[in-house]
């Protein structure tokens, strides 16, 4: 059986989230069917795996031929599943396989997905040595496909009076600051409009907000993953680079800018660079540090390629 009868696919980064186990709610409504696991073995040429059943009452007899036809069909020569060399080939060429970020794995994993008719099969792959090498987990495709596009709308946060103060997207973390400045972060994952789900509990986001009263926490901050960690400035008045950290207000000192103006504006943007940052990022890393993370300057979808400011979208007033 020839690959190309089950074309892999890109994975979108939206997706990579759904390549790791999650809570029950959250796979009851992606149509979860379970998970193979599998190792290519010490010298790269075996395929030693385990089934997690997740939902039975979904493990067809249609599904099971069909899974073992889409797995196989990647084991045959030429697959990316057919040994680690293969599998090592298939994931470093950049226009097949999603690179996770840092936050996942480590960055050693990539990531691709399978449409047939009726299921989805995403596939967690990491070509290491020693590592498990797949991880697919598979779905029944309109419950996931739903679901994704709701996910699209984010978390939606609020204050004592249930008034709307920002949205995160899925998965990405908040940090909750208590009455005595004290700190923790948590992720975050949606599960519907009115529900998501945060160290291992399920909040209504009314309850949350209600939480936040009960308890006395100072504010809520968004730690949106399209932001990085710190971003460098240089502050010409004093000739010295600032950096700013991603939900700290104000910023601290670089302890090395020594140098003169010409060559202090060079080094923070030469390390801002080196981290990637996009000219949006900067103008919301800056925005959050001035006028607090929850504002919409502090989010980098907000502002254009060249860090322009996206003017909100009116709706035509009735007449």
């Amino acid at each position: 059986m020839s690959d190309t009868e089950f074309p892999a696919v890109m994975m979108k980064p939206e997706e990579v989230l759904y390549t790791y186990s999650n809570c029950q709610d959250i796979s009851m409504r992606t149509g979860l069917i379970g998970y193979l696991r599998a190792d290519m073995g010490r010298n790269g040429n075996e395929f030693w795996s385990t089934w997690n059943d997740f939902r039975s009452d979904l493990k067809t007899s249609e599904f099971k031929s069909e899974f073992d036809d889409v797995i196989n069909s990647q084991m045959e020569k030429g697959g990316f599943l057919s040994n680690r060399d293969s599998l090592s080939n298939f994931c470093y060429d950049r226009n097949k396989a999603l690179k996770f970020g840092e936050r996942f794995g480590a960055g050693r994993d990539y990531g691709v997905r399978i449409n047939t008719q009726n299921y989805a099969y995403l596939m967690r792959l990491n070509p290491n040595r020693g590592e498990y090498n797949l991880y697919c987990y598979c779905y029944k495709k309109d419950l996931l496909d739903s679901h994704l596009a709701k996910a699209k709308r984010g978390i939606c946060f609020c204050d004592a009076a249930y008034k709307e103060i920002f949205r995160l997207e899925d998965g990405d973390r908040i940090r909750i600051v208590q009455s005595d400045y004290s700190k923790y972060d948590r992720t975050c994952r949606y599960i519907d409009d009115y529900h998501f789900e945060s160290n291992n509990r399920v909040f209504h986001i009314h309850e949350f907000a209600d939480c936040g009263e009960r308890f006395g926490w100072h504010e809520i901050i968004p730690l949106r993953a399209s932001l990085p960690d710190k971003y460098y400035f240089f502050l010409q008045t004093e000739n010295k680079i600032g950096i700013v950290n991603k939900g700290e207000q104000g910023y601290t000192e670089y302890k090395f800018s020594k140098g003169t103006p010409e060559e202090n504006r060079w080094l923070a943007d030469e390390m801002n660079k080196k981290l990637g940052i996009t000219k949006a990022q900067a103008e919301a890393m800056i925005a959050g540090s001035m006028f607090g993370w929850q504002t919409p300057a502090a989010d980098p979808k907000n502002y254009d390629e060249n860090g322009q400011a996206i003017k909100p979208k009116h709706k035509d007033r009735e007449r």
